[in-house]
């Protein structure tokens, strides 16, 4: 409100002044005369400033006309002008609509409307940096990867797109499986953006897949150095390829440097159960027994293991069975409610032929977590304590049929391994293997008949059929009641 009172008070300021001017120039005595070429112009004070102020109007429509003609001139050279700059952002303006709409059409999986839009865009920009990468995701998405790749090679040539050129290489190479060429393409990938996620993991485990131990520490190094990887987990997977880097190393016959490097693996990670072994053996190998055992302890608290109790034994391999069981008493007894502890306890016991410790080792993992091991324990207890053989045959009936336990699987894929290793043998992921039980009815032993001989000695038929007629007879005797003539030896057949 303000300002518009003030524009109408200087809009009547402005005519009074220029009334007061047009009255006193008419007041004015004389005026101007103008002789050119034989004419001669006498005009009033008014005319005057009239005629003045239209040669100035007609000088400032000249000159702009000038302008105007120069600029004509200079866009038809090339030259940028407003003229050219006005034709450019009309060009801009319909190329990023087109690049918009194949980025949309890209989105919707439209791979020939992005295509044609990517082209249309190329057209009016004339910026291959960022149409050609649309181009190339809509022809891998139409499946035309000839073109594609023809893209982005196209995208290697400029120092700005040259990373996207090698990653979409390198994704199709993986694709292909040719790991050879995606590792030298990673590898390049890497050193033009040695911070890229997705670039580290890549080489990462191209490496570890083609076992180059060395440079996939290196990389690993970098996930740290820019934050992609937390510490902790960088030093158990630094120890995870120092430790294949070892066995690598021992396979080489070189027992010094092997030793070596399984000991640093186990300084890097000491719950890390490959390196403990392998370290404590190594240790047993320098005659350190105490060295060994310390290795074993500080692993075996955080997760027992079979292989850490084998390697214990391994410390007194010429030690008596009773000898045995008061040096495990230690490793055990600092994770005695621990599945492992029990089973070896019992193991250990079997060994010294005492059947009753063996059996109250065991504890209640007959009813709570049966498994083939257990339950071949149970045989064996009861082989010793002079059961009859159907009844040792009934346990280990169950044992053919029950889960393997604990095992090595991947975490990523699940897939079970025999024995520990830094990558997944089905799906390549890096140190996803976990010592823990394979879900229910996945896995059964295949030879598990073989097992009969081992441990029942020689009996009248190891046959599979006797097995199922052992089977076949305790589910009969579970459903029926118990008859007053049982004596105790078929009394114990209901046990397992």
């Amino acid at each position: 409100m303000l300002w518009s009172i003030i524009k109408i008070v200087v809009f009547l300021a402005l005519v009074v002044l220029v009334t007061f001017g047009a009255s006193y120039l008419l007041e004015l005595d004389g005026g101007v005369r103008i002789v050119m070429a034989g004419v001669e112009l006498n005009l009033t004070p008014l005319k005057a400033v009239m005629g003045l102020a239209l040669l100035i109007l007609f000088l400032w429509v000249l000159l702009k006309l000038a302008t105007l003609l120069i600029a004509v001139l200079r866009f038809i050279n090339g030259d940028e002008t407003a003229l050219s700059r006005y034709f450019d952002r009309n060009r801009q303006e319909k190329g990023y609509r087109a690049l918009s709409e194949g980025m949309m059409a890209l989105a919707s999986g439209e791979g020939d409307v992005a295509m044609a839009r990517a082209a249309k865009a190329e057209r009016y920009l004339r910026k291959p940096a960022l149409t050609n990468l649309v181009t190339a995701q809509a022809a891998e998405m139409q499946g035309n990867r000839a073109k594609a790749e023809e893209i982005y090679k196209r995208l290697l040539k400029d120092d700005r797109t040259r990373f996207v050129g090698v990653r979409g290489i390198l994704r199709q190479k993986l694709a292909d499986g040719d790991t050879e060429t995606a590792l030298k393409l990673a590898q390049t990938a890497f050193g033009l953006k040695p911070a890229h996620p997705e670039i580290q993991d890549t080489l990462l485990r191209l490496q570890t897949g083609q076992e180059d131990w060395a440079g996939a520490r290196s990389t690993l190094n970098a996930k740290l150095k820019h934050g992609n990887i937390p510490r902790d987990v960088h030093k158990r997977r630094d120890a995870v390829l120092a430790l294949s880097e070892a066995r690598d190393i021992a396979v080489e016959g070189k027992t010094v440097e092997a030793r070596e490097a399984s000991i640093e693996a186990n300084r890097l990670s000491p719950h890390l159960i490959p390196a403990a072994v392998m370290a404590a053996r190594s240790y047993i190998a320098q005659g350190a027994p105490r060295y060994a055992a310390r290795v074993i302890r500080k692993a075996w608290e955080q997760q027992p293991h079979p292989d850490l109790a084998a390697a214990f034994a391994a410390i007194a391999p010429d030690e008596t069975p009773q000898q045995r069981l008061k040096r495990f008493a230690k490793l055990i007894g600092t994770r005695p409610d621990h599945r492992e502890s029990k089973l070896v306890e019992a193991e250990l016991n079997l060994a010294a032929e005492d059947f009753p410790t063996a059996r109250r080792a065991l504890g209640d993992l007959v009813e709570k977590d049966p498994d083939a091991r257990v339950l071949t324990i149970m045989a064996a207890i009861e082989r010793g304590e002079g059961a009859p053989d159907r009844v040792v045959k009934g346990w280990l009936a169950r044992a053919l049929a029950a889960p393997r336990g604990p095992q090595w699987i991947c975490g990523n894929c699940q897939n079970i391994h025999g024995d520990w290793a830094p990558a997944c043998e089905h799906c390549h992921a890096f140190d996803t293997l976990e010592w823990k039980s394979p879900p229910v009815g996945d896995i059964t032993s295949p030879t598990g008949i073989e097992m009969l001989p081992l441990i029942m000695g020689d009996l009248e038929d190891h046959s599979a059929k006797d097995v199922a007629r052992v089977v076949d007879a305790e589910i009969i005797a579970d459903a029926e009641p118990v008859s007053e003539n049982v004596d105790e030896p078929e009394t114990a057949e209901k046990q397992p």
